[in-house]
């Protein structure tokens, strides 16, 4: 079986190396918002006639490189990954039926700089503490974790963070043989989503989130006043800028560090973990949570889960999880998100909310398992067919 893995790694570019990403950020941005605009203006013409949409192909990004020749100046093959991304995007957005919005423009001083090239006849390696880049040559990089020798680099992306830090993520892929996978129903979990806690689990625990966020909130808040007093593009706004960049990276780092860690603990003691499939955009928009979801970082902590643990089991997120008693199936429909505990008219338990919903979830998502105890089952390990232990 086929299987890939990215590793990123901290790259310190010289100032010409620099000179040249900026570059390839700048040709790659032009491009994708070039191509859009030509597609958005075929969509407008033709939206009512998907014959016609279908008929007009739009320009490549050769036909656009002939009509801006400095765009040779970078890697072709960034280029055409922009033409590739923007091709995703497009085809997201018809195959989405409106719940995916039309591909918007890329920000000079919103998005992310960054391009992705591929790596053809072994163009692409690492050698003596440096990687080897089409058109660039040598760049300088910490390697913190060895690539196995059986692993294929099929692709690398250069980023800069808005503190001028350069990261390249190396895409790799190899043959892995396909392993039965084991799974322990005793070494099973549930975890429910708690706004104070983090989560709460089916043993009671805690997640017991450190909210790094609203620690420097006092701290960032007083920096973004100082930048916003700043004449904007003189030197103490850039200065500024940086100072506020520096401190929401402290931040993210602070969050990615503490939710590796906890993911990590939680994917090596259980082979089973389940959890309800919440919307957490959603969520932070309708309950006025904005600020307390983006902080925590839930999502990141589910998609860590994903790829760290054996088996990652998603609960629908309308099952009554905190409206079923866990004792005996009692459903109490009146329950509001206010009250965090309630009494079982049927067998008079005292429940706790989140503990409770836990609990539920363990429930449901073994059940969920079982249902699909004869089906192929991806999981760290592989793909694999799915065992219970008895």
């Amino acid at each position: 079986m086929i299987k890939h893995k990215a590793y990123k790694f901290r790259i310190y570019p010289n100032q010409e190396q620099q000179i040249y990403f900026a570059k390839a950020f700048g040709s790659v941005r032009f491009l994708y918002n070039k191509m859009l605009a030509e597609r958005k203006e075929l969509y407008e013409l033709y939206k009512e006639d998907k014959e016609q949409l279908k008929a007009h192909k739009p320009k490549t990004y050769t036909e656009y490189k002939k009509e801006n020749i400095w765009l040779y100046e970078v890697d072709s093959l960034a280029l055409a990954n922009a033409q590739i991304n923007l091709q995703t995007a497009y085809s997201n957005f018809f195959r989405g039926k409106g719940k995916i919005g039309f591909p918007t423009f890329k920000s000079k001083r919103k998005d992310k700089d960054s391009y992705t090239t591929n790596s053809q006849g072994g163009n692409i390696r690492i050698e003596n503490k440096h990687i080897l880049l089409p058109k660039i040559k040598a760049v300088r990089i910490v390697q913190h974790r060895e690539i196995p020798d059986n692993q294929t680099i099929k692709s690398v992306t250069v980023s800069r963070t808005p503190t001028n830090k350069y990261f390249t993520t190396i895409l790799t892929e190899w043959n892995d043989e396909e392993k039965l996978m084991v799974l322990d129903t005793n070494r099973a979990i549930g975890l429910d989503f708690s706004m104070p806690h983090f989560f709460v689990d089916s043993q009671n625990n805690k997640g017991e989130y450190p909210k790094f966020y609203r620690q420097a909130q006092d701290k960032l808040a007083k920096e973004q006043r100082k930048l916003s007093h700043c004449k904007k593009g003189s030197n103490n706004y850039h200065k500024q800028k940086l100072r506020v960049a520096l401190l929401n990276e402290k931040i993210s780092n602070q969050r990615k560090d503490w939710l590796n860690k906890l993911s990590c603990q939680i994917a090596k003691d259980n082979d089973i973990i389940c959890l309800e499939d919440l919307n957490m955009k959603g969520m932070s928009q309708t309950l006025n949570f904005g600020k307390s979801v983006g902080d925590n970082g839930w999502g990141l902590f589910v998609n860590m889960l994903s790829y760290k643990a054996k088996r990652v089991i998603k609960v629908d997120k309308w099952y009554p999880s905190s409206k079923t008693c866990n004792h005996c199936g009692t459903k109490n429909v009146s329950l509001t998100l206010k009250e965090r505990t309630w009494t079982c008219p049927i067998c008079g338990a005292l429940i706790d909310r989140d503990y409770n919903a836990s609990q539920n979830i363990l429930a449901e998502g073994l059940r969920l398992l079982k249902e699909n105890i004869n089906k192929e089952t991806v999981g760290t390990t592989g793909l694999a067919y799915l065992c219970l232990a008895q």
